[in-house]
């Protein structure tokens, strides 16, 4: 049967570096798995692969949306599929690399079908969230749908719009749209999660936004302010500077704020993986470990 190697893991890790030897090593492509890199105008604060390295190996799902379009989950559940249905065609495995849980398992398992949101809707409640905050748009939650309050993470506002989008547009609960049931694939599936000592991979976290503010990160945020309410944007590393563009706090702020929210972004990415429990984890200079590990899952001579 086909393979999908996943290769996943917290921001900053180095994913991407690991990801293109392994896809040079069985000749194959990589399809990227974080819901930020796939937008076009989103260049530095992403950190999406350097030109070099996208010239190193094919990759898909980088670069190929705009901030303006509406995408989700369960699109890149369905593109994700259609792709791997012409990739194996000619693949015998293939590389899926990145941060963003719920797009891996939308491609591993399937995602519940949920209705189309009106755009007035969705800008209604974004409204509300921002100029109310998150205790708002909770309690609207929690009178609505308590079943889906009681169960979802209230400290990720995502999530919670989400829930009162689908509750709102329909007139039934979000938890109901959630049956949980894994869709049938036709590709087994090889997991991988890098991690390493918090406090080394907290330092490297700072270092990437050091680095992405000397590339020119401000510059960039200052080009996409006019945009800031979309949903695209509501990402760390432009939220923090569109803050400050508003006069919240200086620039100095912006950039620590941006350090300490992706530390806690990196944590959130590794809860969601230790919940899998099906992952093979390694350290990212464990490169022998790794191949081995491949080796014995899907031969290189095979």
């Amino acid at each position: 049967m086909k393979k999908l190697i996943i290769i996943t893991g917290p921001t900053g890790i180095g994913k991407t570096d690991l990801s293109i030897d392994i896809a040079k090593q069985y000749n194959t492509v990589i399809i990227s798995a974080d819901s930020r890199q796939l937008y076009k105008e989103l260049l530095i604060g992403t950190a999406p692969p350097s030109n070099e390295q996208l010239n190193e190996v094919v990759h898909y799902f980088i670069s190929t949306k705009s901030i303006h379009d509406n995408y989700n989950a369960g699109m890149y559940e369905m593109d994700v599929i259609e792709l791997l249905s012409e990739l194996f065609k000619k693949n015998d495995y293939i590389l899926l690399v990145g941060g963003s849980g719920m797009y891996i398992d939308a491609v591993c398992n399937g995602i519940d079908d949920l209705p189309k949101i009106d755009n007035e809707l969705r800008h209604n409640l974004l409204k509300q969230f921002e100029t109310e905050g998150i205790a708002s748009i909770r309690f609207t939650l929690k009178k609505i749908d308590p079943k889906s309050y009681f169960n979802i993470d209230l400290t990720n506002s995502k999530r919670i719009l989400k829930a009162l989008e689908v509750t709102i547009q329909t007139g039934k609960p979000y938890s109901s749209f959630l049956k949980h049931t894994k869709k049938e694939r036709n590709f087994e599936t090889i997991k991988i999660a890098l991690n390493r000592n918090r406090d080394d991979l907290f330092q490297n976290i700072n270092k990437r936004v050091d680095k992405m503010v000397k590339s020119g990160l401000v510059e960039e945020c200052r080009e996409l302010y006019k945009y800031k309410n979309l949903n695209a944007l509501n990402t760390v590393g432009y939220k923090e500077l569109f803050a400050h563009f508003d006069g919240e706090y200086n620039e100095q702020t912006a950039i620590e704020l941006i350090k300490r929210n992706s530390r806690r972004y990196a944590r959130r990415q590794i809860t969601w993986l230790n919940k899998a429990k099906d992952y093979n984890w390694f350290e990212p200079e464990e490169k022998n470990e790794i191949f081995e590990f491949c080796e014995k899952q899907i031969p290189i001579n095979q």
